[in-house]
């Protein structure tokens, strides 16, 4: 999409964007993102300020309350290729989060890049600069495109990365496209390549599904120069990621554009935490995602020092949530929040981080109170209870049975 700042609506004076990035350990990375905030906002007619998941500054919280004071509403835009925990756990905390700290501005929450027209026509582009580059032409050789992403442990992001494939394939010369991983999940780009081989195509392009040029493209442009050397008869070489191309910021509007319309549709249809599917039972109902993007998120509290092991940092044994939402705050969250707080105070022995937390969705039990990465959560706790989980469960890792509402 295209938006004329000299034709922007006054209603757009008003609102900003925050462009959430992952963040990274690379500056160059981090810079990628910053280099297409600028470009949105000039773009948009909006400011647009870049935040950041982990590993960098400012985390999604700071970048909003940066905006805060000069808007009355934001749209948060994702950078996230495929909707995966980041999308579907990670950032939503952040943003709900947000709207308790800002309770006079409006934060919207805008879907990751996904399945967009835009991106299909940069991925074809990628593969013929490669197809150009090793001599071949799709009308006249066989070529076959391996579209590379990083692999998810989410069934829905690993299966729009095939229906990406698909739609390359469709209304093209290739004469196969294939998906492969990285890593997290099968078929690896390994065993892709191996199987693609046995088709004896005239070349194979291998396509990088990563925004920026860090490790995990490089690791796959290795795996395919490893695999060039292997099959002597194929020519294969592998592409870009895609960059800061123009047309990644046309998604991004489009993505601002629902944002600010209250209209992102996401995949719930097909999302582990929405539906049963094989495999992935226990996940339904978000309940275990929540709390791991609740520790996730204390884990990379601090941004400054993350050098060394940027998934340990700073991070505590255990993580307990409360729910301090509207019908557990009746019931007396408060005071059990604070009784735990003391008390992880006044132990010598607890390693522990107690925060508040959004619904539990277990309205009418409460207080509630989970414990993580033990999965354990409580039921109908009072202040008196507060004090026996600390001391049983948080010093010294024994559950308080008469009061465990479920464990995970």
């Amino acid at each position: 999409m295209t938006v004329d700042p000299a034709t922007t609506p006054v209603s757009l004076d008003d609102e900003a964007v925050v462009l959430v990035g992952h963040g990274s350990r690379r500056e160059k990375s981090n810079e990628q993102v910053r280099e297409l905030a600028a470009t949105l906002e000039d773009r948009l007619g909006v400011p647009v300020d870049a935040g950041f998941l982990e590993l960098a500054e400012p985390s999604i919280d700071e970048a909003i309350a940066g905006l805060a004071p000069s808007v009355s509403r934001v749209s948060v835009v994702q950078l996230s290729l495929f909707a995966a925990s980041h999308v579907k756990n990670d950032v939503p905390l952040a943003v709900r989060q947000a709207r308790e700290a800002h309770p006079d501005l409006t934060i919207n929450n805008g879907a990751h890049l996904g399945v967009h027209p835009a991106i299909v026509d940069l991925l074809d582009d990628r593969a013929a600069a490669v197809e150009e580059r090793l001599g071949v032409d799709r009308e006249a050789d066989d070529v076959t495109v391996v579209l590379c992403a990083r692999g998810s442990s989410d069934p829905d992001a690993n299966s729009d990365a095939h229906k990406l494939a698909r739609l390359l394939y469709e209304g093209r010369a290739f004469d196969r496209v294939e998906t492969g991983f990285i890593g997290v999940t099968d078929p690896l780009l390994e065993d892709t390549l191996h199987s693609v081989a046995k088709q004896r195509p005239d070349a194979v392009v291998v396509l990088p599904y990563m925004l920026g040029d860090g490790v995990l493209t490089q690791r796959i442009r290795d795996r395919t120069d490893e695999f060039d050397a292997e099959y002597p008869y194929v020519d294969a070489a592998a592409g870009d990621p895609l960059g800061t191309d123009p047309r990644i910021v046309d998604v991004l509007g489009d993505r601002w554009q629902e944002a600010r319309t209250d209209s992102v549709e996401m995949s719930c249809d097909t999302c582990k935490y929405k539906v049963e599917l094989d495999g992935y039972e226990e996940d339904v109902g978000g309940a275990r995602a929540m709390l791991r993007a609740l520790t996730h998120q204390e884990s990379h509290a601090d941004r400054e020092n993350v050098d060394d092991e940027p998934h340990t940092h700073d991070a505590p044994g255990k993580h307990v949530a409360v729910c301090t939402n509207q019908t557990c705050a009746a019931d007396g969250a408060p005071a059990v929040l604070e009784r735990l707080r003391q008390a992880a105070r006044d132990s010598e022995q607890c390693d522990a981080r107690i925060t508040r937390s959004s619904c539990l969705g277990r309205c009418g039990e409460g207080p509630m109170v989970a414990v993580y990465p033990d999965g354990v959560w409580y039921g109908g706790v009072d202040a008196d209870d507060a004090e026996r989980i600390v001391s049983s469960h948080l010093d010294r890792d024994r559950i308080v049975s008469d009061i465990v509402d479920q464990t995970l």
